[in-house]
């Protein structure tokens, strides 16, 4: 990596919390997300007016939508997913840069650390370039441990890849053309690699660094065996059917206020630092909203 893609901001922002269980973060996390989630929604209602034009008209199959309100909710969705592009670009980062137990897994789980940091980068680009805005958060908050303590790393690492899967199974959903539903279930796919890869590592981390780890929490709150990896036979929806849904689960990691509330550190917090991404294999890019 270039010199200017290692930085790695900090900022110091508050007194810490007292110490909250790990075991409990998660489901903090979204009662105090859903608390914070009004806040995000203002937001998420401002885009610029015409940031999906060339997208929102042709190959519209949902005849009981408005143009008007299905434009208003596919850029509600897209900044949602800048919003989360942004926190998984700022989580691998500080992984590979700072986290102790990244120069100690072997070489191939060093390099899909690496490489879900240049896809997530694409995707924040891709949808950027749609909404024609940046994420409205650019640094974030994380519960105690993180970074430090490997076990959390890969439970946070998972919970939020699960909480991306989740959030575009929703795009799928209710994105208003099939161009933008087919770009959802692409990035999706690619999330789905995240998750499944980064439970590869857990049996993979050194005895010095808690390891190896053969469990690993994700969204759902329970403690899934690693073994296998590739543990879904389906991809988890969490019952989730709007993108309020996913703006509140992500709410503590972006809100100081609902940080707290979630137990998370908020002494600092983390700044998103873009850089321009380039992707394991140029066979893997995105080439174009019809998917070819």
């Amino acid at each position: 990596m270039s010199s200017n893609e290692e930085k790695v901001p900090v900022r110091l922002d508050a007194e810490q919390e007292a110490a909250s269980s790990r075991r409990t973060f998660l489901q903090r996390s979204v009662l105090a997300g859903a608390a914070g989630a009004a806040g995000l929604g203002v937001l998420l209602a401002s885009p610029s007016a015409n940031a999906l034009s060339a997208l929102t008209h042709g190959g519209d199959d949902r005849e009981d939508d408005d143009p008007g309100r299905g434009k208003k909710r596919d850029t509600d969705i897209l900044i949602a997913a800048e919003i989360a592009e942004a926190l998984a670009v700022t989580t691998y980062t500080h992984i590979i840069n700072t986290a102790p137990f990244f120069t100690r897994i072997p070489s191939d789980d060093q390099g899909y650390l690496r490489g879900a940091r240049q896809e997530e980068m694409s995707h924040y680009l891709l949808e950027q370039s749609v909404t024609g805005q940046p994420t409205p958060f650019t640094s974030f908050f994380y519960p105690k441990g993180m970074f430090e303590d490997t076990q959390t790393t890969l439970n946070v690492l998972v919970t939020l890849e699960d909480a991306f899967i989740a959030a575009y199974l929703v795009g799928v959903r209710d994105f208003s053309t099939r161009d933008l539903r087919v770009t959802a279930a692409r990035i999706m796919g690619i999330e789905s690699d995240h998750r499944t890869l980064a439970r590869v590592i857990g049996p993979d981390v050194a005895a010095q660094d808690g390891g190896p780890i053969n469990t690993i929490t994700g969204l759902q709150g329970v403690a899934e065996n690693v073994a296998p990896p590739n543990n879904n036979g389906y991809e988890r929806t969490q019952c989730w059917t709007k993108i309020e849904q996913a703006v509140a689960a992500l709410t503590p990691f972006v809100d100081i206020t609902a940080a707290k509330a979630a137990g998370f550190d908020v002494s600092k917090s983390f700044g998103f630092n873009p850089f321009t991404p380039t992707l394991p294999n140029p066979l893997g890019a995105f080439i174009s909203f019809a998917g070819c």
